[in-house]
Formats: structure tokens, sequence, C-alpha cells
């Protein structure tokens, strides 16, 4: 590989990174704050790819081009594994993989642990049904005892996943920077829930804290249960991750 074909898969990797960046694809593989820091680094590979091939390809003095090292035609070649770079790229202009799922849900346990908890837990917003992520509804059901929650109409959104006994449950993938690193948080479903519906269906669940809690069968970690009162079918949302 020289440095122009080096310069050519620089730029379309680049390229990509700037078109998944720019839309919504990147939501896929990071965290939404990462955004601007992938748009950077995307622009910046395609400013050194540019440079690389404008500096390559520009007429060049005689005299000069005897002093070139490398070949006779001044172009230092790298070992062939660098066509290797192409595969990330063309898997990102030609493939859009989902966001993790309930497959990825069922291969790792539930992320609550001790450290989600807090000494004290806010009151929740006014208004009923009251929008609360699953792990900050996970987090106040155990940790909390549900004391923030008791009272309140609860509306939770995630995708359904397969408990223990085949029963659903409702989930989301939570990240610390990427997709590497996801791990689910799950909450248990009980009463009138989503029983005939397929895994990775997103659903909107409305309900009351219950103090039922189960156990994930990968990590034994508690997994809190909704009482549900009513459910509906819902599309995926543009941030599938917390």
């Amino acid at each position: 590989m020289n440095r122009q074909a080096q310069a050519v898969v620089m730029l379309l990797l680049g390229g990509a990174v700037l078109k998944a960046s720019l839309g919504d694809l990147y939501l896929r593989y990071v965290k939404e704050g990462l955004q601007p820091f992938l748009i950077g680094a995307g622009a910046l590979l395609v400013a050194a790819a540019v440079m690389t091939l404008w500096y390559d390809l520009r007429p060049r003095r005689t005299a000069a081009a005897g002093n070139d090292d490398g070949d006779g035609d001044g172009h230092h070649h790298e070992p062939r594994i660098g066509w290797l770079l192409i595969l990330p790229v063309l898997g990102l202009l030609l493939v859009a993989p989902p966001a993790l799922g309930s497959y990825a849900a069922g291969q790792a346990g539930s992320v609550l642990t001790a450290q989600n908890s807090a000494s004290d837990y806010p009151p929740l917003p006014a208004g009923d049904p009251v929008d609360v992520g699953l792990l900050d509804y996970a987090s106040r059901a155990v940790f909390d005892q549900g004391r923030s929650l008791t009272g309140r109409t609860l509306r939770l959104t995630g995708f359904v996943t397969p408990g223990p006994g085949g029963e659903p449950m409702l989930a989301r993938m939570v990240l610390s920077c990427c997709a590497a690193d996801g791990r689910p948080i799950k909450v248990g479903l009980t009463g009138a829930g989503p029983s005939a519906v397929a895994p990775d269906t997103w659903v909107q669940v409305v309900g009351a804290y219950t103090n039922r809690v189960g156990k994930d069968p990968v990590n034994d970690a508690d997994v809190p249960y909704l009482q549900v009162t009513g459910w509906q079918e819902v599309t995926p949302p543009k941030q599938q991750y917390e």
C-alpha cells in the first residue's frame, strides 16, 4: 500500500465517521455526548487525507525528485495488511446494525449494583403518569425501597426481553462510553403486561411500584418489578441507550 492508497483509505474512513456522526447512526455505537468528538475526529482524518494527496500529487521539480527516498517513484510502500483498514469503512458505509437489544440483554447481567445507589433520591416531577428511566426506577425501587415511587403512576419505556422463565421483562442497555461496554438494566413486569409481544419490541408501560424483587440469573443482581396497569407498543426512540 503506497502513500496515495493510505490517503484514500484515510479519506474514506474519515468520511464514514462524519456520515455516521452527522446523522443518528453514531447513537448505535456511542453515547450522545460524544458526537462533537466524532465529528472532530472525522474532520481531522479527511483533512489529513486531503493534505497527503495534495502533497503526493503536486508537481515536483526534477532536481528534487532525485532526492526522494523509498523506491524509484518516490513512494513508500507499506505492508498489504493495511488494506484491512477498509473493512471498518465498509461496515460504516454499507451496514447499519441495530442497537443492542434483547439478545445482548439476555447474555449479560443487570447493571444494577450498589454503585447505582444514592444517599438521597429527590422527589419525582409533578404529574401522573411520570416518565421514569429504567435505571432510575430500579435504583429507587431497590436502594430506596420505593419510598419516592409509592403512590405515583409511573411510565417506563424499553424493549421486551424474555425473563428467566420466559415471561416478558422490560430492558434497556446502559452505556458508560460505547456499545462495547453496554450492559442491560432489567425490570420485571407483573399484572397486565405485554405477555404476547416478540422480543426487541419497544413498549411503553404504565403502572405502579411493587415491592416484588427477583434475581438476575446471569449475575444474581436484584431485578425490581413494576405492577403494570396498561401498555402500548411504541416506535424505538432516537436514543435507545440510557
